[in-house]
C-alpha cells in the first residue's frame, strides 16, 4: 500500500494538474460516449437522435461522415448507430450527477445555464471525471508494483502518466473511454491479486463483477480476464470440482453485471451484441499483430519508446524474477503473476492487430494501449530495479527521460498541429521534438494554459 505521505503527494500533483484538463467534446468518438451518459440521464433511453443532431447543428461534429454514419444509418430498431459502450456513461455518471445538480443551482440562481445536458458544466464534469479515472489507474498501479517489484514504483507511475498517451487522454481529449479503460483494467488486475490470495467463492464473484466493468468501458479489454483465467487454472490448492464450481459461479456473476450493456445492445440494435458494424472489422488471425508494436509510422513501440523498456521489465520479472532484479529470492508465485499480466499485454496487442483500422490514425498514439497502463508502470519499475542492481542507473535514468520528453514533444507536436496527425515522419518529429520545442515549448504551453481554443480547428462546414 502507498504511505500516507505518497498518497498526499500524488494528490497534490494532480490537483496542480487539472488547469490542463481540456473541457470540451470534438469527436465522433467522444459524442458516442457522452451520448449513452445524456441520454440515459434525461431521456432514460439509448435513442442519441437528439444527441447527434445537436453536435451536429452546433458546429461541434460537423463533418459529412459524422452525418452520414450518426444521422443517417440507422440500427434494425429504427435508432441511429452508436458503436460505443454504456461503462463510461456508469463511471462518469458521479461527476455528471454533481454538474446535474450544480446546473439546477446556478439556474434557480438567475444564472443563464441550461439544464439540459450539454451545458458547460456537463462537459467539464466528463473530461474532469475521465482525468480522476486515469490518475486513480496511476495510484493503483503504484500499489500493484510495490507488491509486485517493491522499488522505483512511485516514481515509475508519474513517469508513465507523463510518458504514454495516457497523458493526452486525461488531458487533451478526456472525453473518449481511454482514461476510464486504464482504470477499470488496474481495478481488474488489483482485485485479482487479492482474490488470488484465497480464491474463495466470494472473491471470484467480485472479480467476475469487476470483469464486467472492463468490458462495458471496452470490449476488448475482457480480453484481460484470461490472465486471471490461466493463474486459476494453474492453482494446485483447489481441487478440480471446486474449480468447476468457482468458474460456473463467476461466469453468472460476469452475466448479471454485464446485463446493462446487453440490454442496452438489444434495446439499440436488437440483439444482445455489438453492431455488425464494428465486428465485420475484425480479423480472428490479428494480421497487424506485429504491425501495430513496431510499424514505424504507427507502431506502439515508436510513439512510446517507454512502453518497450516496460515490457522488457515484465519479461525479467517472467525469466529472472527478483532473485536477480534485487535481493528478494524469487519464488514460483511471482514469476506465475507476472506470465500471467504478460499474457495480459499480449492479449491486447493481439486484438488491437485484429483490427481493421489497426492504425487508429488520426487519433494521438496507439491509443487501445492505454489500457495496459498498469503494466507498464509495474515492468518499468521492474526494469529500472534490474539496471540499477547491476550499477547502469545513469544510463536507464537517461533512456528514460528522453522516451518521457518524446511523449510530451509528440503531445504539443499532435495538439499545435505541428505534425501529420495521421502518422508518425520520424526525422521531422524527432528533429521538431529535440530542436524545435526546447525553444518554442514554453511560449505553446502558456498559449495552451491562456488561450487554449486557439489551438482548435474551426467546424468543418457543410
Amino acid at each position: 500500500m502507498l504511505s500516507r505521505r505518497e498518497l498526499l503527494f500524488l494528490v497534490a500533483l494532480f490537483i496542480a494538474s487539472l488547469p490542463a484538463v481540456t473541457a470540451r467534446i470534438y469527436s465522433s468518438d467522444e459524442v458516442e460516449y457522452f451520448s449513452y451518459l445524456r441520454s440515459l440521464w434525461f431521456d432514460h433511453d439509448v435513442s442519441f437522435e437528439n444527441e447527434y443532431r445537436y453536435f451536429y447543428d452546433h458546429r461541434i461534429a460537423q463533418t459529412p461522415d459524422f452525418h452520414q454514419t450518426f444521422l443517417e444509418l440507422q440500427t434494425s430498431t429504427g435508432r441511429r448507430i452508436n458503436y460505443g459502450t454504456i461503462g463510461c456513461a456508469m463511471l462518469w455518471a458521479p461527476f455528471y450527477g454533481v454538474a446535474d445538480v450544480a446546473t439546477r443551482v446556478m439556474r434557480a440562481m438567475g444564472r443563464t445555464v441550461e439544464v439540459d445536458g450539454y451545458a458547460q458544466p456537463y462537459l467539464s464534469a466528463v473530461a474532469y471525471g475521465s482525468a480522476f479515472y486515469g490518475f486513480a489507474a496511476v495510484v493503483i498501479a503504484i500499489a500493484v508494483a510495490r507488491r509486485m517489484v517493491g522499488k522505483y514504483e512511485t516514481s515509475s507511475g508519474v513517469i508513465v502518466w507523463l510518458g504514454t498517451p495516457l497523458l493526452f487522454y486525461m488531458y487533451v481529449a478526456p472525453p473518449f473511454s481511454h482514461a476510464c479503460s486504464a482504470f477499470a483494467v488496474a481495478l481488474f488486475v488489483a482485485v485479482w491479486l487479492k482474490v488470488r490470495e484465497t480464491w474463495s467463492v466470494r472473491g471470484i464473484v467480485v472479480l467476475a463483477l469487476a470483469a464486467a466493468l472492463m468490458a462495458m468501458v471496452r470490449e476488448q479489454d475482457i480480453l484481460c480476464a484470461l490472465g486471471p483465467a490461466v493463474d486459476f487454472a494453474l492453482e494446485r490448492n483447489q481441487r478440480p470440482q471446486r474449480k468447476l464450481m468457482a468458474a460456473a459461479v463467476g461466469a453468472a456473476a460476469f452475466l448479471i453485471g454485464y446485463l446493462p450493456q446487453l440490454i442496452a445492445y438489444q434495446a439499440l440494435n436488437g440483439f444482445p451484441r455489438p453492431s455488425p458494424l464494428v465486428t465485420r472489422k475484425m480479423f480472428w488471425y490479428s494480421p497487424h499483430a506485429l504491425q501495430v508494436l513496431l510499424d514505424p509510422e504507427h507502431g506502439f513501440f515508436f510513439w512510446t519508446p517507454l512502453a518497450l523498456l516496460a515490457v522488457a521489465g515484465l519479461i525479467l520479472l517472467v525469466a529472472v524474477a527478483r532473485s536477480v532484479i534485487g535481493e528478494e529470492a524469487e519464488t514460483g508465485d511471482d514469476r506465475q503473476i507476472a506470465g500471467c499480466m504478460l499474457l495480459m499485454v499480449a492479449m491486447q496487442v493481439y486484438v488491437s492487430g485484429a483490427v481493421e483500422s489497426w492504425t487508429v490514425a488520426g487519433a494521438f498514439g496507439q491509443r487501445r494501449f492505454v489500457a495496459v497502463t498498469i503494466f507498464l508502470v509495474i515492468g518499468l519499475a521492474a526494469f529500472r530495479r534490474w539496471v540499477a542492481f547491476r550499477g547502469a542507473r545513469l544510463a536507464a535514468n537517461i533512456a528514460v527521460a528522453l522516451c518521457v520528453w518524446w511523449n510530451l514533444a509528440l503531445t504539443l507536436e499532435f495538439g499545435t498541429s505541428m505534425m501529420d496527425r495521421q502518422k508518425l515522419e520520424l526525422r521531422r518529429n524527432a528533429y521538431d521534438a529535440f530542436v524545435t520545442l526546447p525553444r518554442t515549448a514554453p511560449k505553446l504551453l502558456y498559449r495552451y494554459f491562456t488561450n487554449r481554443s486557439s489551438f482548435y480547428k474551426p467546424a468543418a462546414s457543410d
